[in-house]
């Protein structure tokens, strides 16, 4: 039985799990990839990522997420296409469930399966998204300096996303289908302390409008009169929150109030012993490639060493 069973498991194919197949496979610890159904995760979408450590020119998304595969791949890793569709972490060795009936059993499993923005679910704003639309002003705010923007939601992410456009766009307009934001007060009121940002109340957004080529403007539906309004912007943000790719944990490790796995300070070790979580599955903060990739170095050195603690 024990040949059947792997030392390593990575759920996920982003930055946090390209990176433990790397130090996983570098410590020859032979572990196995489940790639799940979009390999390379949200980066795959992303044209061009400018803030990445050593590439000053910048390199599109699939490029980027090309290379780490293939650096894996040069370690000995082994990547199986499918997708999870039970977990049991109650025993060990873990047992998971892949969606063609096959079952793999892991002594360690390492979790980087990501979260996704939320959209607004609109034909045009897929149409125009990485050509004006964005859900990371952190990825993309550079490519609108000087520009009017308009981010849509009323959290503080929507807040943050806003504060951080300011140093780009010349305007930045705030939609917010309630008559109230519902953010902290701390950060409402920085934004609304902040010259360049406007806020336009009970509105939802009808459409994403432009050319062939990018965003142009966006119509607005008041949600009290139902008015339609044209505004001219070059870019809409999308900050209605994350919804992290853990259902499959759920009841099984323990999570926040939003969904996120939690993990111990300073770790990414989670409520269950050899189970460990990386990137934007626990990551509520950052939501960046390069905190990605450093979490899943972590998850990778944490596991290696809890192998070596059971033998």
């Amino acid at each position: 039985m024990d040949k059947d069973i792997r030392d390593v498991v990575i759920i996920g194919t982003g930055p946090a799990g390209y990176t433990s197949a790397i130090y996983t496979g570098r410590a020859n610890l032979k572990p196995l990839v489940i790639e799940g159904p979009q390999p390379g995760g949200q980066l795959m979408i992303t044209t061009d990522i400018e803030n990445f450590p050593g590439f000053p020119e910048g390199i599109p998304g699939p490029e980027l997420m090309g290379r780490m595969r293939e650096q894996a791949a040069r370690f000995g890793v082994e990547f199986q296409f499918g997708s999870i569709t039970e977990v049991d972490v109650s025993r060990s060795p873990f047992s998971l469930m892949l969606d063609n009936g096959q079952e793999i059993l892991a002594r360690t499993l390492i979790i980087a399966t990501g979260a996704n923005a939320k959209w607004l679910g609109i034909e045009s704003e897929e149409k125009y998204r990485g050509r004006g639309v964005s859900a990371c002003a952190t990825c993309d705010g550079f490519f609108f300096r000087n520009c009017r923007v308009f981010v849509v939601g009323g959290g503080d992410t929507a807040m943050e996303e806003a504060l951080y456009l300011t140093k780009f766009a010349s305007e930045v307009v705030l939609v917010h289908r309630r008559e109230e934001f519902r953010a902290s007060k701390i950060m409402s009121l920085r934004a609304s302390k902040n010259e360049k940002i406007t806020t336009m109340l009970n509105q939802v957004v009808d459409e994403i409008l432009g050319d062939d080529m990018k965003v142009t403007g966006i119509r607005l539906k008041n949600v009290k009169t139902g008015e339609l309004t044209e505004h001219a912007c070059d870019g809409v943000f999308i900050a209605i929150g994350h919804e992290p790719n853990a259902k499959l944990f759920k009841g099984q490790l323990d999570m926040d109030d939003y969904g996120y796995i939690l993990t111990k300070d300073h770790s990414t070790e989670t409520s269950v012993k050899g189970v460990f979580a990386c990137g934007d599955v626990q990551d509520f903060t950052y939501r960046q490639a390069v905190t990605a990739v450093g979490t899943g170095c972590m998850a990778a050195i944490e596991a290696e060493r809890f192998l070596e603690s059971i033998r």
